[in-house]
């Protein structure tokens, strides 16, 4: 039997990556309510929730839906559910890392040396502070400032009730603007799905039961089966109240109408070093076998320039055949390239290696080094999966500094931050024990330092007669500038929380 999720109960941004179906701008706002201001904050939260965007389908049906010119999304801290007042019983259910909030779990993420919290913006300099965070995604940005200047009608009315949060890092050394920016990048005058160190970005994000679109999209990006197909994860790995990947419900707060069709969302701010990684590529790529660019892929497990996988394109004349049938395939065939592959033919790292970020988030059953390990291939990667969302911002004023307000806004949801995000975070991103790499950490993410410095291995297959490659001093390349947890309700959720009628007895 097919799943099928009420996608008019579910948040817009939980299902849809916004920045994929032409929301190109955005603004993420964050607010704080005032002790003691429970019942209007729960105004000022009923009257966002009017224009809240949901998941429906856009312009499908009887009587269509039409897709709107700005977004609006909404999501809460713990500290925030407490100023809103929630039932304690409803807030001792939710799970201990939402409740200490990102800060508080530092060591666990590796959050140190410059990407220490207290280099921060200075909005997260008192995360207690945070109670509200509210997302703005526009199809133009005249779109977007119209969107801007109702929410903040919506503040004003609220008296001093809920104050917007200033502190955020522009350029020219700005630490108060009163939203985070962010846009998608552009060559040559056209719109990219790229960042700032110029990978192509947005290709795997997961597939689950009851997830609207077309079925063929479940091609790498859902779970592996035993007869080498692919198959939707559990919905239950993403969306409260749904069964997950063990045939259990994800632990959730009561009531049960409180959680259904919520999750938690993962807010970090990256500032990306591209100066660093421009020199560090220069230097590492002219004594690398295949030159820059294909070290560049190394680093990431797909090439920059249209996210060929490494798998499938591993040196520089596979990848010339690749583009040419990328060229002249259609939409769904591409799509397919770009996601349908595992690692089962590169067991030795020899194409992707270990250490490459896309190995890391998704191992694809690698994990797995005796065939027949576990009932179902992917066992081991199956419950680490997380869907991601956000875009970059700022923009690379001099390719050769480090200094410049330029980086990406990601944001990871999943129904489960602990077992989900923290542990990839740690565990395949800062240690490398579970690829057989001791401490070698993920290239471009790890929390690379000076007193010990990291290096990667750049693996060959077993039987060349050549030595592997190693990456020596990995410089810190990426580095936190904040980042909190909030928990996305669904519709209804929203509506108790604004009316007040959390029950959870």
């Amino acid at each position: 039997m097919t799943k099928v999720l009420d996608l008019l109960d579910i948040q817009g941004n939980v299902i849809r990556a916004y920045g994929r179906f032409k929301f190109p701008v955005a603004r993420y706002i964050f607010l704080h309510v005032r002790e003691g201001e429970g019942a209007k904050a729960r105004a000022f939260v009923a009257a966002v929730t009017q224009k809240v965007t949901t998941s429906v389908n856009w312009g499908e049906g009887p009587d269509p839906v039409e897709k709107p010119t700005a977004t609006v999304n909404i999501a809460f801290s713990y500290q925030g559910l407490k100023r809103l007042q929630l039932p304690r019983a409803s807030l001792i259910g939710f799970p201990m890392e939402f409740v200490m909030g990102m800060k508080q779990r530092k060591d666990i993420l590796g959050d140190d040396g410059p990407s220490d919290p207290e280099h921060w913006d200075p909005i997260w300099k008192n995360e207690k502070d945070i109670h509200l965070f509210i997302s703005l995604n526009g199809q133009t940005p005249a779109y977007l400032e119209e969107c801007w200047q109702w929410l903040q009608e919506q503040v004003a009315q609220t008296g001093d009730a809920v104050v917007l949060l200033k502190g955020h890092r522009g350029d020219d050394g700005a630490d108060d603007l009163p939203y985070q920016d962010v846009h998608v990048l552009f060559e040559n005058g056209e719109p990219v799905s790229k960042e700032h160190f110029g990978y192509t970005d947005g290709i795997g994000d997961p597939v689950f039961e009851g997830l609207p679109g077309e079925a063929e999209r479940v091609i790498g990006r859902g779970k592996q089966t035993e007869k080498g197909g692919w198959a939707p994860l559990a919905t239950g790995e993403f969306i409260l109240g749904h069964p997950d990947e063990a045939k259990e419900y994800p632990k959730a707060p009561a009531p049960l109408l409180l959680s259904r069709n919520g999750t938690f969302m993962v807010y970090r701010k990256l500032h990306e070093n591209v100066g660093t990684f421009n020199a560090f590529l220069e230097r590492e790529g002219s004594n690398f076998p295949g030159g820059k660019e294909l070290l560049a892929a190394k680093f990431v497990g797909r090439w920059r320039d249209n996210g060929a996988p490494l798998v499938s394109a591993p040196d520089a004349e596979s990848k010339k055949t690749w583009d040419h049938r990328f060229a002249r395939v259609d939409e769904k065939e591409r799509d397919k390239m770009l996601s349908g592959f595992t690692y089962n033919n590169d067991m030795s790292g020899a194409k992707c290696p270990f250490s490459a970020h896309m190995r890391r988030i998704n191992p694809r059953g690698s994990l797995e080094f005796a065939k027949g390990a576990f009932d179902t291939p992917g066992a081991l990667a199956n419950r680490r999966r997380v869907m991601r969302r956000g875009l970059p911002y700022g923009e690379v004023k001099d390719p050769a500094r480090d200094d410049g307000n330029h980086g990406i806004i990601i944001m990871m949801l999943n129904a489960d931050i602990s077992r989900q995000f923290e542990f990839v975070q740690q565990q395949w991103i800062n240690y490398g024990n579970d690829f057989r790499a001791a401490n070698d950490k993920e290239i471009i993410l790890g929390n690379h330092g000076t007193e010990y410095p990291s290096k990667a291995v750049i693996q060959v297959h077993p039987d060349s007669d050549q030595p592997p490659h190693f990456v020596r001093n990995i410089p810190r390349l990426v580095e936190t500038r904040g980042g909190e947890y909030f928990f996305i309700p669904s519709m209804t959720a929203l509506r108790m929380i604004a009316r007040g009628i959390v029950d959870p007895t």
